[in-house]
């Protein structure tokens, strides 16, 4: 769940439409006056007077529901993790959620007030209140407020997950799926949780899925490519027949990236190391003198790839 900087907010907010001076929204010049200022000093991260025009403006006119917004990140930026535990800096955040729920509660333009839940949730993370089942919730109405946006589904698998809550954030994981079947994003973030689960076919299942969702990408081979390498590299467990048909899997995966994108640099270069893998595992003295021949020519063909980007050389 990617939190926007100041002036990302400035944008967006702008490109909904929702002027930063609010003149159709605040009936009274007071109101107006205070949340023109207080969006002078947003803009300038002087969050101190800020707060203090948005309060203004908000005892002038309670019903423009955007300047809660403003209220809120005004306050949560006014907060130190650092002095976590001292009351008067610990005031900061809970006026900060006090106003994000009345943003979210008051707001009608569905991206603004997925904004305002958004982050409503950061504020139960580890560097500030680290309560994640207060923010389970929060993020379950962001999945209703928008059930096709599957960074809700990840956010809220992550709080299972780190919860110890692994079949909900299983099911969380498998929803977001359900919701955007052709997302790549989708199969990647299932086989990164299956790989930290320790189950690798389920990981390849889902790198395999990925692919079946865009064939063509060459980079989808090459990352499958790459859990074959490390599963046989790193696995003391397999036998050397486990081993060599992982890495003849990923030998299969990278050259497939090759064949799609032949200046592929990462490609080649993992099949110069697939190549070793598969040489210590031959027993045959020449076939495996000629995989170190071919591993050898293909580390040197990625340097020289390598040194052409860097020297911008197409």
């Amino acid at each position: 769940m990617k939190i926007r900087s100041t002036a990302a907010i400035l944008a967006l907010i702008d490109g909904l439409g929702l002027a930063l001076a609010g003149c159709g929204k605040v009936n009274e010049v007071r109101a107006m006056k205070a949340f023109k200022d207080g969006n002078k000093f947003y803009a300038k991260s002087d969050w101190r007077a800020a707060a203090e025009k948005y309060e203004e403006a908000i005892q002038a006119d309670s019903n423009n529901s955007v300047i809660y917004f403003y209220l809120a990140n005004s306050y949560e930026n006014m907060y130190r993790p650092t002095r976590k535990g001292e009351e008067a800096n610990d005031r900061y955040l809970d006026k900060a959620i006090e106003n994000y729920k009345l943003a979210a509660e008051k707001i009608q333009d569905p991206k603004l007030k997925g904004l305002s839940l958004q982050y409503l949730v950061a504020t139960y993370g580890p560097d500030k209140l680290n309560d994640p089942t207060q923010a389970e919730p929060v993020v379950k109405s962001m999945i209703d407020l928008d059930p096709t946006d599957t960074t809700n589904y990840f956010a809220l698998a992550k709080i299972y997950e780190d919860s110890g809550e692994y079949e909900l954030a299983e099911q969380t994981f498998l929803k977001a799926r359900d919701a955007k079947p052709n997302d790549p994003a989708v199969f990647m973030q299932l086989a990164g949780y299956y790989s930290r689960q320790g189950d690798f076919d389920k990981t390849i299942a889902s790198l395999n899925e990925r692919i079946k969702v865009e064939p063509n990408n060459p980079e989808a081979y090459y990352t499958l490519s790459t859990y074959y390498w490390d599963e046989a590299y790193r696995d003391f467990r397999l036998d050397d027949k486990q081993k060599l048909d992982y890495v003849l899997s990923g030998l299969q995966a990278v050259d497939k990236a090759i064949e799609i994108k032949s200046d592929y640099m990462e490609a080649i270069a993992y099949k110069n190391l697939l190549l070793r893998l598969q040489a210590n595992l031959e027993k045959d003295p020449a076939k495996q003198q000629a995989l170190l021949r071919e591993a050898d020519a293909l580390r040197d063909k990625a340097t020289e790839l390598r040194k052409q980007k860097a020297s911008g050389v197409s």
